[in-house]
């Protein structure tokens, strides 16, 4: 009796499972296809929406963000009070939860005695300053026309000069007389919905504080539940090396944010100190001390983003003493640059300073000011993991990860061996080693 070769219906299955898979792959590709051809058709709804989301739990993103701005000072008053009270506690949960409240309260404590005092230093010494160029922004326009008339007219210069001024002056009066009354309506409700929007931002930031109370008394357990998700749906691999980018990130962003606000209350200082040392405009001060500090924040291009407006307010009452303030911030943009700033930030963020102007650049362009705020440790992150990707494959390839060996490199054999040029050699040495 002939035997039955089962093998046929094994083949037969594989060849059905293989059409089945054939099959269900073309199908998810055109779906796939489809679906993206209507992302892109609707972007601008998907995009209206996203934004209607993003502004609708704006509350949220300040708590986080005041969460983690305000986690250190949480941790140094737990430290300080777990080492004068633990051992006198009897119920060490009760004392952990005690201890997490006050260090929550010092901190907001601490949050709103800053916002309060810088309220209190710029507000009125913005509209004592707005108060004084109204004034005295038009006698400083008259005077300057009254010194361009004494110019010498026969030379060039002061041809060019003169009707420079004069042209700036008649189109001055013309605006205020015409433009600017036409244009007041608009003016106004540019205005008013201005003062709706910081009144709606001052909302947000009280209920993102109260969502930072909740995240910093909470704090553990949502870290235990984002570790879980986490190897809940990624291989332990992959979970490992995301802990430690989140624990780097956290590294960096920390170390940047927090030396960079001790640098900017030092420059703000220093910068009070010099005017008042030097008599540079009294009666502005404070206020652009202030502006100094808070811009100095930004990297590379903050000195000079304060320093511009700051300049134009001490030359509006005198120019000459406006000239010394450019120099004296220069100066001390110097003294920040060289020496201020890399003995507090260190080598924190590990960029040299050619990739932390494109940095800038990039993400300024892309987000505005929270883009140049934060773009250089955002950089940071991402440079750090691609050189622990790309030096995780060289050390599989079992080839060297040092930069070093890579200058003079000419070639690497299969067996990882680095062929290097010789310095100082001749071409045909060179092609000889390879």
């Amino acid at each position: 009796m002939e035997e039955f070769d089962y093998s046929k219906i094994g083949n037969q299955k594989s060849k059905i499972r293989a059409s089945f898979t054939r099959g269900l792959t073309n199908f998810l590709v055109v779906a796939a296809c489809i679906a993206l051809y209507f992302v892109l058709a609707n972007i601008s709804h998907i995009y209206a929406g996203l934004s209607l989301v993003v502004s609708t739990l704006a509350p949220v993103w300040y708590g986080c963000v005041f969460a983690y701005l305000l986690m250190p000072i949480v941790r140094k008053v737990e430290k300080f009070l777990t080492a004068k009270f633990e051992k006198k506690a009897a119920d060490k949960k009760k004392f952990q939860r005690r201890i997490r409240m006050a260090g929550i309260l010092v901190a907001i404590m601490v949050l709103i005695f800053i916002i309060v005092l810088l309220f209190n230093m710029i507000i009125p010494e913005l509209v004592r300053t707005i108060r004084r160029l109204i004034f005295i922004l038009p006698r400083e326009l008259n005077a300057l026309v009254e010194k361009v008339q004494e110019i010498d007219t026969k030379s060039q210069l002061g041809i060019i000069a003169k009707t420079l001024v004069e042209k700036a002056n008649e189109f001055l009066q013309q605006w205020l007389k015409t433009d600017l009354w036409t244009k007041l309506n608009t003016i106004m409700e540019s205005l008013a919905e201005g003062l709706f929007s910081v009144v709606g931002t001052i909302f947000d930031m009280i209920i993102g504080v109260i969502i930072a109370a909740y995240i910093l008394g909470s704090k553990e357990r949502f870290t235990a539940g984002a570790k879980k998700l986490l190897f809940a749906i990624v291989p332990n691999e992959k979970a490992n090396f995301i802990l430690h980018l989140t624990r780097k990130s956290n590294q960096i962003f920390g170390g940047f944010i927090s030396g960079k606000i001790i640098d900017s209350l030092i420059i703000g200082v220093l910068c009070f100190l010099g005017m008042s040392i030097f008599g540079f405009s009294e009666s502005n001060t404070l206020l652009v001390s202030v502006i100094i500090g808070v811009t100095n924040v930004i990297p590379f291009f903050g000195p000079y983003i304060g320093a511009v407006p700051s300049v134009l307010l001490i030359a509006l009452e005198d120019p000459i003493q406006g000239l010394y303030f450019a120099i004296f911030v220069l100066l001390l943009q110097q003294l920040d640059g060289n020496y201020i700033g890399p003995k507090i930030l260190g080598d924190s963020t590990g960029l040299s300073p050619f990739w932390v102007v494109v940095s800038i650049l990039l993400f300024g362009g892309l987000f505005g000011f929270i883009g140049m705020l934060f773009g250089v440790p955002v950089f940071a992150v991402i440079s750090y993991t691609v050189n622990l990707i790309v030096d995780d494959r060289l050390k599989r390839k079992k080839i060297s990860t040092d930069p070093e060996k890579y200058v003079d490199l000419i070639s690497i054999d299969d067996q990882g061996k680095m062929n290097q040029r010789i310095k100082g050699g001749t071409d045909d040495a060179n092609k000889s080693a390879e």
